[in-house]
C-alpha cells in the first residue's frame, strides 16, 4: 500500500566530522519519494527517494556553496541523490535492514540503512494515519567520487570521510470513515 511522505515531519540529516576536532550537521531541505510499505509482509516493502542536491544546507551559505561545487556533489551536473531500495531484511519486531542502491554524482552503490519502526497514531486534525520511521547508515563519502580534502598543519584532515546519515519518515495515509448503521424506521 502507499504512503505519502509527510514533508512538515520529515527529514534527511548528515554529519560529518571538520579539521578533526568536531562535527558540521546538514539536511537536505527538498526531497521526494514514493514508500510502497507492506504492513502484512514488511520484506514486500518499496522505497525510492529523490533528493534535491542544490537543498543542502548546513547553515553556512558559503561551506553550502562549496559542497554543491564540483569539488562535492557537483549538483550543476548531478541535480539528484537517488535511493531505489532492493531488499528489506526483518531484523525483529520493530527493526529492519533496508537495503538499496544509493546514487551520488552518477555513482551508484549498495548501503544498508538501519530502520526503527518508531509507531502509529491516527491524526486529531485529519482523517489520516501517521507512520514514523527512524533509519541511519554510515557511508565513507570518497566511494562516490567526493573525494575534495585539505591536510592540516596538525595532521589529520579538513574534512572526515564518514557520513553519517540519519533519516527521519513520518509518513501518511487516508483512512476511511466507517459507514455509520441507520437505524430502520
Amino acid at each position: 500500500m502507499s504512503w505519502q511522505i509527510d514533508y512538515a515531519h520529515s527529514e534527511i540529516n548528515f554529519t560529518v566530522r571538520h579539521m578533526m576536532v568536531s562535527r558540521v550537521r546538514g539536511q537536505f531541505e527538498s526531497f521526494s519519494g514514493e514508500i510502497k510499505l507492506d504492513e502484512e509482509h514488511s520484506e514486500n516493502t518499496e522505497v525510492s527517494i529523490q533528493i534535491d542536491a542544490n537543498s543542502i544546507s548546513t547553515a553556512q551559505a558559503d561551506r553550502d556553496g562549496h559542497l554543491t561545487s564540483p569539488d562535492f556533489l557537483d549538483a550543476e551536473r548531478y541535480p539528484h541523490i537517488t535511493f531505489q531500495s532492493k531488499r528489506v531484511d526483518v531484523k525483529g519486531k520493530d527493526r529492519a535492514k533496508l537495503i538499496g542502491d544509493l546514487t551520488i554524482r552518477d555513482v551508484t552503490k549498495e548501503v544498508a540503512l538501519d530502520v526503527t519502526y518508531e509507531g502509529q497514531a491516527k491524526s486529531p486534525f485529519a482523517n489520516t494515519i501517521a507512520a514514523g520511521f527512524l533509519a541511519e547508515t554510515t557511508i565513507n563519502r570518497t566511494e562516490w567520487g567526493l573525494t575534495w580534502n585539505a591536510m592540516l598543519e596538525t595532521g589529520g584532515v579538513l574534512v572526515g570521510e564518514d557520513i553519517k546519515i540519519s533519516i527521519e519518515l513520518e509518513l501518511t495515509q487516508d483512512v476511511e470513515e466507517p459507514v455509520e448503521a441507520v437505524a430502520a424506521d
